[in-house]
């Protein structure tokens, strides 16, 4: 059984955490009664670590290589998948669920990631149920074809409909900002920065990259682009997000088996099968 696991392809794709991220690690590398297990690379991962280091919560940092996972994690979580939370000995997962937890339960944590009023925060679900049911999807679906096996004219497609998913949440964004809601971070801005700072896959590994507009570009869209420029300036600013997020090289190999569409994480697995988020 070992030494399948040994052999597993994907199994040399995921140190440790690099860049700013590592320090960041290191710094939450001591026991403590609120354990993240965590992978480095995982965006999902990355949304509940946004909010740990938003609202400087204390926390134990534990690194899972998705294909040696702890016995741990699987009391905890059965599925073995991360992010899990391990709380008071008690087990939470799903990551919008964990951001929620963490604003609910660590009410004395600035900054405040839910608005006060309530149909702000409706409307802040709503369009956190965007990010994952379409937005996310969809970037795995452009990522993940394959032109030369299923023909280019799907490549432009997948490509299309990411980009208006895209415009369709940055049409939905205050008009100043610069964060979804305005000037201050929430968890809509949170639940879809870790997608929006990896774009640079597009064109590292697609023909003809994503095809954002340029500035100036956008033609009668403009207007909603530019704003589009501006909240992905804002997210990639944030310090809580440089610091969990590795060294760029370190992202390439394993991207790379998602640009193939020979990954076999559950995400690679479900947009395969033409589902959803798992």
């Amino acid at each position: 059984m070992s030494q399948q696991k040994q052999s597993h392809p994907d199994s040399n794709l995921y140190p440790e955490a690099t860049g700013l991220a590592s320090p960041t690690v290191k710094a939450h590398a001591a026991e403590h009664p609120l354990k993240l297990y965590a992978g480095w690379f995982c965006p999902f991962v990355q949304r509940v670590w946004i909010v740990l280091e938003e609202k400087k919560i204390q926390y134990q940092y534990i690194e899972v290589n998705p294909y040696h996972k702890p016995q741990s994690l699987l009391e905890l979580n059965p599925r073995g998948l991360v992010p899990t939370l391990q709380h008071n000995n008690k087990p939470l997962y799903e990551s919008t669920v964990l951001c929620e937890f963490l604003e609910e339960a660590y009410p004395d944590h600035p900054p405040h990631l839910q608005p006060s009023d309530p149909y702000e925060r409706a409307r802040t679900r709503i369009w956190t149920d965007f990010v994952t049911t379409r937005i996310i999807p969809a970037y795995h679906r452009f990522l993940q074809y394959q032109a030369a096996r299923d023909g280019a004219e799907g490549l432009q497609e997948a490509r299309a409909e990411f980009l208006r998913y895209l415009k369709e949440f940055a049409a939905e964004m205050h008009g100043e900002g610069p964060f979804f809601l305005g000037e201050e971070l929430s968890l809509v801005d949170v639940v879809l920065a870790p997608w929006a700072v990896r774009l640079w896959v597009f064109d590292h590994f697609k023909e003809g990259g994503l095809g954002l507009p340029g500035e100036g570009k956008g033609g009668e869209d403009e207007q909603v682009w530019a704003r589009w420029r501006k909240w992905v300036a804002a997210v990639e600013g944030r310090k809580s997000l440089k610091e969990t997020t590795s060294a760029r090289e370190h992202y390439l190999p394993i991207y790379q088996r998602y640009a193939d569409d020979v990954a076999q994480s559950e995400m690679a697995k479900a947009t395969r099968l033409g589902r959803g988020v798992p």
